[in-house]
């Protein structure tokens, strides 16, 4: 048996997310079809629980093309310049360590290559991301991939409308003993923002993100631009590494 986590759009006050921890039978080995029944025997025992829900497994080993076309080793940024790299690979090249980084040849690479830099694992602590020359602090612990997910994803059309007649989202990879950032999580944020109608208002900055995606009491202060520091990021704008 195992126990994994599945992400339920939700409420606000459930900070939009709502995760349920479930059991199921666990196949062993690393061949997608292995992962496949561990996955069918995962959503299987989620809609024992809440029979209403529709299950999308986000990941490489989905047996829906939605979910494989949702995985960050999959989903694309393009830039205006015609630069383009997956959500995975951006991330990887984001990170700062204390002796190296941000890699931006990593950039150029493919998402399982970026992921397996033996540079990640040898460069010390994780200090911050760096991206677009603006420096990300590691808290709010998945602030920065939520971000980079949520923007790639809402550039997306197809994707976007799709994915929204789901409300439940899991990932057979993501294991939160040894996982921080989920890509299952970050699809069920944009989900509950987007039905929300808030999806447009939190992307219209960085700020306006934290602010709303994390809820985060601001003394009911107006935030404000200071001197385009947090202004949106546009993925379609030129990209110079």
């Amino acid at each position: 048996m195992a126990e994994r986590p599945v992400f339920i759009s939700g409420a606000r006050e459930h900070g939009y997310v709502y995760v349920k921890n479930i059991k199921f039978e666990w196949f062993p080995g690393f061949s997608v079809k292995q992962k496949q029944k561990s996955i069918d025997s995962f959503h299987t025992n989620i809609k024992k629980v809440q029979p209403s829900l529709k299950v999308l497994e986000i990941s490489s080993k989905s047996n829906i093309e939605l979910g494989v076309a949702l995985s960050a080793f999959n989903l694309k940024i393009k830039t205006k310049n015609d630069k383009e790299f997956s959500v995975e690979t951006a991330f990887q090249a984001s990170k700062v360590f204390e002796f190296g980084g941000p890699f931006i040849d990593l950039y150029d690479k493919s998402s399982k290559e970026a992921k397996k830099d033996p540079r990640l694992k040898i460069s010390g602590r994780l200090l911050c991301f760096q991206y677009f020359g603006r420096k990300w602090d590691l808290e709010p612990k998945t602030f920065f991939y939520d971000w980079l997910y949520t923007n790639a994803l809402s550039l997306n059309t197809d994707l976007s409308r799709e994915v929204v007649n789901y409300d439940a989202f899991t990932d057979i990879e993501f294991n939160p003993d040894k996982s921080i950032n989920c890509q299952a999580k970050s699809v069920a944020l944009f989900v509950s923002l987007k039905k929300l109608g808030l999806l447009e208002e939190a992307l219209s900055s960085i700020e306006k993100f934290r602010h709303i995606a994390y809820i985060e009491k601001q003394n009911d202060v107006e935030i404000k631009k200071e001197d385009g520091a947090h202004q949106q990021i546009n993925f379609f704008d030129d990209f110079e590494l």
